[in-house]
């Protein structure tokens, strides 16, 4: 039985309760929404067998999109651990989930995730299938829908899938500095040298479309070839598959599929407006999905900022969806401060994206933040910080305990050469002034 989906309840002109939902939490019409997703400039990421999902919209016009990666290794981790880092991703404001277990039990451990998450869960399937097998070169073109079809049974959301990369554009990775970075791509291209065949996720896209179209499961078109350094960024090979993957978007859209569009990767920053609008251009405005992108190579360690600063130049310039970056990236699996300081250094790109384009409403926190400081409201402050229990932290620590939060001053000017304070010295004396 086709099940029907967002997109094709929006193009009936049907507002369903997602929209609905997304809505509400956008301060948008629901007209909006509606118009939105069945023009593909918006997705709803809501398989029907995730209970518990509260929807969001994922879109130019709604408010940039923070997804925070989780899952095992096969040498670290367990459920419960994954579990923490879900709690974590929920309190400190992911919007949405990935998990990308690898490892033993990554069906029960993805089925605990999605009964607990009321955040869009993703993956990426070519993971597990490799997962299944002692080599990806054993896997046949079967296993991998295979393995698309048994996630979205069990209720996953929105799907990382490397179908834009082509034998073709094999040599053209291989003269790069970096080659293929991509987990996914890297073991897409290993297949398709080892059987000489073409991609069998691009020659089985109808049979992936018609999972997808069942579930309502919002596919992520993964860009395979994303640059892994500087030098390796804008390059044939990166521009060759998103060609391709502009083809399959208009392909999801005629399946009835929602899709969105993965990007870049390390990306110089005067670069990335441009590859930001070349997305949108060969995609039809598809929602864009980046990682980063990461603005320099030299901060193993740090990579949060430097992806950050990245992700509000891509947000800014219409990216609807960041993927976090951990300061563990390139170094390990991230623990839980890791998803705690990624998800906040991405929540402040996102926001710092929406104040710059004006979306509606924006700014009301920061203009309260000015006003709690203002006032010394220490409690105002800590209630609109993106991270209030660290906020307090820092105040407490040096400034007398909770005591402190009456004061007013802190500790790094003191009462003598607060600024704020003697502002408002200065306003109290001119008001006594004679007019």
């Amino acid at each position: 039985m086709v099940q029907e989906t967002q997109l094709t309840h929006a193009r009936r002109g049907t507002i369903t309760p997602a929209m609905q939902t997304v809505a509400a939490r956008e301060g948008l019409a629901p007209e909006l929404v509606c118009a939105e997703v069945a023009r593909g400039r918006m997705v709803i990421p809501a398989n029907p067998r995730h209970t518990g999902l509260t929807p969001i919209g994922i879109g130019i016009n709604a408010t940039c999109k923070v997804n925070a990666n989780i899952g095992r290794s096969p040498a670290q981790s367990d459920a419960g651990t994954e579990l923490e880092k879900l709690a974590a991703c929920i309190t400190y404001g992911a919007d949405a989930v990935m998990d990308l277990s690898t490892g033993p039990q990554l069906d029960e451990i993805r089925q605990r995730i999605l009964a607990a998450s009321p955040l869009p869960v993703g993956t990426v399937p070519v993971y597990q299938a490799v997962n299944n097998v002692r080599d990806v070169v054993e896997l046949q073109p079967a296993d991998y829908v295979r393995v698309i079809r048994t996630q979205a049974e069990q209720g996953v959301d929105f799907m990382t899938v490397h179908c834009g990369l082509l034998r073709q554009m094999l040599p053209m990775a291989c003269r790069r500095t970096l080659g293929i970075v991509s987990r996914g791509g890297a073991l897409m291209a290993r297949w398709m040298v080892e059987h000489q065949a073409e991609n069998p996720l691009y020659t089985q896209f109808d049979e992936v479309l018609e999972i997808c179209r069942a579930h309502d499961v919002t596919l992520s078109l993964g860009d395979g070839l994303r640059p892994g350094c500087l030098a390796d960024a804008s390059d044939t090979a990166q521009f060759a598959e998103l060609d391709v993957l502009g083809e399959l978007t208009q392909r999801c859209w005629d399946a009835g599929v929602q899709v969105m569009i993965e990007g870049p990767g390390h990306v110089p920053f005067d670069q990335i407006a441009m590859n930001v609008e070349r997305q949108m251009a060969v995609c039809k405005e598809a929602p864009f999905y980046v990682l980063g992108p990461i603005v320099c190579d030299i901060a193993p360690g740090y990579d949060h900022i430097t992806s950050a600063i990245g992700a509000t130049a891509a947000a800014t310039a219409g990216a609807a969806f960041l993927c976090y970056v951990t300061p563990k990236e390139h170094l390990g699996l991230p623990d839980l401060e890791d998803v705690r300081t990624g998800i906040i250094a991405y929540k402040i790109a996102a926001h710092a994206a929406d104040v710059a384009r004006k979306r509606p409403g924006a700014r009301i926190r920061d203009d309260a933040m000015a006003a709690a400081r203002k006032a010394f409201d220490w409690e105002g402050q800590f209630a609109l910080a993106l991270d209030p229990a660290r906020a307090r932290e820092y105040f407490d620590a040096r400034n007398s305990g909770h005591a402190g939060a009456k004061q007013h001053f802190c500790s790094m000017c003191g009462e003598q050469f607060c600024a704020v304070r003697t502002s408002a010295l200065v306003a109290e004396s001119l008001a006594r002034l004679p007019q």
